[in-house]
């Protein structure tokens, strides 16, 4: 037990004294997350009120599609990206391979079907007098949608921080595409990998409480919109 009791105190050290190495896995995770989750958000929300606000032939397809894309090993999502993107793929001239580039865009693929899925319960979870009632007021398409949007806007907050939660915790795309290149394309989770097999404890037991530190802050803000 006195090595995992020295790993914390370094670890505690690595983080007070800002190591680079530390630093630079913060800062590629929190920039390839927030950029993931914005374009997520922005594509993801409105195909999920599509989903969920309209009835179409092929609704119940398309929500199997997206309801099976959830379940996704995130490593078999990054084989399929670095087959597209890699110097054989049908991508590769955009040379995106072990970029930050490609680092977001598998993190975008993973965000969209949980962000289409989860916006649609949403909008599927608003009762029919509540429905009606919105209604009633005969507004223009825009209007209805923003009126429900503000309805469901503590539920989509929730929503964010479940999407943000899982991307940051990712590990799979991002090793697979991302390359775990130091002071480029290595994550936190990535990094904590790398450096626990090297038995360096401090450096991966330091970047998990900044990761755990993320995960209990985004727990709060959804226990505490759920109260409200």
């Amino acid at each position: 037990m006195e090595y995992i009791f020295d790993g914390f105190k370094q670890a505690l050290l690595l983080l007070l004294n800002a190591d680079d190495s530390v630093i630079s896995a913060i800062k590629t995770t929190m920039l390839s997350s927030s950029v993931s989750i914005v374009l997520a958000l922005l594509v993801g929300f409105p195909l999920g009120f599509v989903l969920g606000f309209f009835n179409f032939k092929l609704k119940r397809f398309l929500r199997l599609i997206v309801d099976t894309s959830l379940s996704f090993p995130t490593v078999a999502v990054g084989l399929i990206l670095y087959a597209l993107i890699s110097n054989r793929g049908p991508f590769g001239e955009f040379g995106l391979l072990f970029t930050i580039k490609a680092l977001i865009l598998g993190q975008f693929i993973l965000a969209l079907p949980i962000a289409i899925a989860l916006f649609a319960n949403l909008v599927e979870s608003i009762s029919k007098k509540q429905l009606l009632l919105i209604k009633s007021f005969h507004l223009n398409s825009i209007k209805l949608i923003m009126i429900i949007i503000h309805e469901l806007r503590f539920s989509l907050i929730s929503v964010i921080a479940l999407v943000y939660g899982r991307i940051v915790a990712e590990v799979g795309v991002a090793m697979i595409v991302g390359g775990n290149i130091k002071y480029d394309t290595r994550t936190i989770t990535t990094a904590i990998s790398l450096e626990t097999n090297k038995g360096e404890f401090a450096s991966g037991i330091a970047l998990a409480l900044v990761l755990i530190s993320i995960a209990f802050i985004l727990n709060c803000i959804i226990y505490k919109l759920k109260r409200r």
